[in-house]
C-alpha cells in the first residue's frame, strides 16, 4: 500500500477511481467511454449540471452567485480575473503570502495598478500578516486561502469593504466558510476537488460587465455562464472526476465533516512536530495550514536520509517544495486518518533509530 501526501495532484477517494475507470470503458451502460461521447449530448451535460449543483449545495450559494468549471488552471485565473474585473487606470488590492500570490500580482499589473495590502515576504512566507493596508479605491481585494510551498493558511478571511477575490486551490471544501461573502473564487480541482485539467470559478454575477475593455469571448466569465460552462469543449473527464468527487463528498458529510477530519489530521501531525527532538514546522503556530504541513531536520543529510527512509516504508509524495526545502505532508480530503498515524509511526520510528 502507498500512503500518498502529494501536494497536488493528490490522492483521490478509492471510490473515485474506481468510478472512473469504469466510465472510461463503458460510461453510464453507454458502451462508449466518457472519453469519447459529445460534450453537448445528454450523457455529458447530466455530468455537467450535477457537478455545478453539488458545488452551489455543498457552499450554500445564494442565487447571484454562478458556478463554472473551465480550462486553464489557477493560473489562468491570474490572468481572467483582472482582464473581466480591472480598467487600466484602477489598482487591486492583494496579500502577498506566498508564490501564488506573486503570480497574480504580475498577471494583474499586465491589467491595471498593483497595491500590495500585506506582505510576509520578509520571513520568507512563514506567517499571514496581522494587519492589512487600506488600499483606497481599491477595484477589489484578492488573497490566496492557503499557500501550498509555505504551509500558512488564513484562519480569519479579512472583512473588506471592496468585492473580496480568493485562490482557494488547495483549501476548497476543506473547512466550513460563508462562500458568499466572496465575489469570486476560483481553484484548480485537483488537490480536494477532482484531478488535473479542471478549473471551478464561482462567480458573483453582479461584479460583472462594469470595463470598458474589450475581452475575447472565451476569457469572457458572462459568456461562460450564459453558456453554463459549455461555450466550448470541457475537460469531459475532469468534470467527470469533480463531479465523483463532489458526490462523494456529499456522501461523507459535506464541508462540516471534512473539515472535523482535517482538523484531527493536522492536529496529530503538528503534536507531533511539536514534541519532536528531530522535526521542527517552520510556520508560526496561529497560521499553520490544516491542509499543507511544512517541516525540517536539522541538516541535509538528515533529511536525504529520512526521504530514503520514507520510500522505502510506502510513503509518497512528502519532499518540500524547492523555494522552502524540508518536507511538506499533504493532508488533503480524500486523505485517511490512517496514512496520518502510519506516518506519524514511522517517523517516531526514524527518529527512535539515530
Amino acid at each position: 500500500m502507498m500512503y500518498n501526501f502529494n501536494a497536488g495532484p493528490s490522492a483521490l477517494p478509492k471510490e473515485v477511481t474506481d468510478e472512473a475507470a469504469k466510465a472510461i470503458i463503458n460510461f453510464n451502460g453507454s458502451g462508449l467511454s466518457i472519453l469519447e461521447i459529445g460534450h453537448r449530448t445528454p450523457l455529458f451535460e447530466e455530468v455537467m449540471n450535477e457537478a455545478r449543483s453539488l458545488v452551489k449545495e455543498l457552499m450554500d450559494l445564494d442565487a447571484h452567485h454562478e458556478v463554472l468549471f473551465l480550462h486553464g488552471g489557477a493560473t489562468t485565473q491570474f490572468m481572467q480575473i483582472p482582464m473581466n474585473l480591472l480598467e487600466e487606470d484602477e489598482t487591486v488590492a492583494i496579500a502577498d503570502t506566498g508564490v501564488w500570490s506573486g503570480k497574480a500580482i504580475d498577471e494583474a499589473s499586465c491589467f491595471g495598478k498593483v497595491a500590495i495590502a500585506c506582505s510576509s515576504k520578509d520571513k520568507n512566507y512563514n506567517y499571514i500578516p496581522d494587519t492589512i493596508e487600506p488600499v483606497v479605491g481599491a477595484k477589489y481585494f484578492h488573497l490566496t486561502t492557503n499557500n501550498t510551498i509555505f504551509g500558512t493558511q488564513w484562519k480569519n478571511i479579512p472583512q473588506v469593504n471592496v468585492p473580496l477575490v480568493a485562490d482557494m486551490s488547495s483549501d476548497i471544501f476543506s473547512r466550513q466558510m460563508d462562500f458568499n461573502s466572496f465575489d469570486l473564487i476560483y481553484a484548480g480541482v485537483q488537490k480536494n476537488a477532482g484531478a488535473a485539467g479542471a478549473t471551478l470559478a464561482v462567480i458573483n454575477k453582479n461584479i460583472l460587465g462594469k470595463i470598458k475593455r474589450r475581452i475575447p469571448p472565451i476569457m469572457d466569465y458572462a459568456k461562460h455562464i450564459e453558456a453554463k460552462s459549455m461555450l466550448n469543449t470541457p475537460p469531459v473527464f475532469a468534470i467527470l472526476v469533480s463531479m465523483l468527487t463532489l458526490r462523494w463528498l456529499k456522501t461523507n458529510g459535506g464541508v462540516a465533516a471534512m473539515e472535523k477530519l482535517n482538523n484531527e489530521k493536522s492536529r496529530m501531525l503538528y503534536d507531533y512536530l511539536d514534541s519532536s527532538a528531530l522535526f521542527k514546522g517552520t510556520v508560526r503556530k496561529d497560521d499553520r495550514s490544516n491542509m499543507n504541513v511544512c517541516f525540517v531536520t536539522e541538516d541535509n543529510l538528515m533529511e536525504k536520509r529520512f526521504l530514503e527512509f520514507a520510500k522505502q516504508n510506502n510513503i509518497y509524495g512528502i519532499k518540500g517544495h524547492r523555494l522552502s526545502g524540508g518536507f511538506r505532508v499533504s493532508l488533503y480530503n480524500a486523505t485517511p486518518l490512517s496514512s496520518v498515524q502510519y506516518l506519524i509511526e514511522q517517523m517516531k520510528n526514524f527518529e527512535n533509530s539515530i
